[in-house]
């Protein structure tokens, strides 16, 4: 049995802590919220974000860091990508060599451009550490039900990429490897902006038309930018690209959607995150095409008009119109 610990008890935490402990490893469940968490464990269940899925008892709910860390074989970043710098800094004082350190959080540090990767390889540099990012297509709703779901674990490190799929892999979750990190950190962080012009169309009134050719126009553009940056093209007709595209635009559970259909009905982007409640990684993932686009002088027509909408206040079916009016283009080029 290992010691796996889950840094942050959301829904994707709580589903992540329930598919390790039922491989039979301790599972630390780490939060801030001391209230809460007692609640969690003295309930044995996440009622706010996973409620009627009972936790296993090899589940322990904890606030301090220094009991979730110590001895951990694994440490799963499971918080919004803006909190992975800070809670690098924090647990960096109870790390010990070899550790592996698997990140979830799907997402561009917008003042820097950096992927995740990069900026958790800065905040524990000189820690010896193995680290893997996992991603692909999964609604913790339905991961901690034990609906079959397949993912991605990626790293440059090979070893460390099977060894996050041994921890991880079960009969209801089924991981494959990837090494192309940089493409399927992209194509995971960019695709949050294509669902939420999804949401925006679905606000609209819009039908299956529009959004078939926003997902098929929103992953070429995403792939047009992954692949000038270095990435592999087959890394985005995986499981990080395509798939958790497909599964973010088309369920009811994508916050980005939501949030999207939201916009498209009118209201201002402060209701919309109040509104909804929880981190909405699809405005930090349009504000970062934007500017990846410009730095890598790429054209992300679709981003581009998400990003007006958010930050420009540009109304929506002007936005529409402008993608639509543009002038004739091969569907290959762009």
């Amino acid at each position: 049995m290992s010691k796996v610990t889950i840094m942050g008890a959301g829904s994707w935490g709580t589903a992540l802590a329930i598919t390790a402990a039922r491989n039979g490893h301790q599972v630390f469940l780490w939060g801030r919220n001391e209230d809460k968490l007692r609640v969690i464990q003295e309930t044995r269940e996440n009622a706010y974000y996973l409620p009627e899925v009972i936790l296993p008892d090899n589940i322990l709910a904890t606030s301090c860091l220094e009991t979730a860390i110590q001895d951990a074989e694994a440490i799963l970043l499971v918080v919004p990508s803006t909190q992975i710098r800070s809670l690098c800094k924090q647990i960096r004082p109870f790390l010990r060599k070899g550790q592996l350190i698997i990140n979830t959080a799907k997402g561009i540090e917008v003042e820097t451009l950096e992927r995740l990767s990069l900026v958790i390889e800065e905040e524990l540099a000189g820690i010896e550490h193995e680290f893997c990012f996992l991603s692909g297509p999964s609604h913790a709703e339905e991961v901690g039900r034990g609906m079959p779901t397949a993912i991605v674990a990626s790293s440059h490190n090979r070893d460390a990429a099977a060894h996050t799929q041994d921890l991880l892999m079960s009969p209801d979750l089924r991981v494959y490897t990837n090494n192309d990190l940089l493409g399927v950190e992209l194509a995971s962080a960019l695709k949050n902006a294509i669902a939420l012009g999804i949401g925006i169309a679905i606000g609209l009134g819009y039908g299956d038309n529009t959004m078939a050719a926003l997902i098929t126009r929103g992953l070429a553009e995403v792939s047009r930018m992954g692949i000038a940056a270095g990435a592999e093209p087959a890394t985005f007709a995986g499981l990080a690209g395509v798939g958790d595209l497909i599964v973010t635009c088309a369920s009811k559970h994508s916050r980005n959607r939501r949030a999207g259909v939201l916009l498209g009905q009118g209201h201002k982007l402060d209701q919309v995150l109040k509104e909804v409640g929880m981190v909405v990684e699809g405005v930090r993932a349009a504000e970062a095409a934007e500017a990846m686009s410009r730095k890598y002088n790429v054209p992300m027509p679709i981003c581009h008009e998400i990003y007006q909408i958010l930050f420009q206040d540009k109304p929506a079916q002007d936005a529409v119109a402008a993608l639509m009016g543009r002038s004739k283009k091969g569907e290959n080029i762009e």
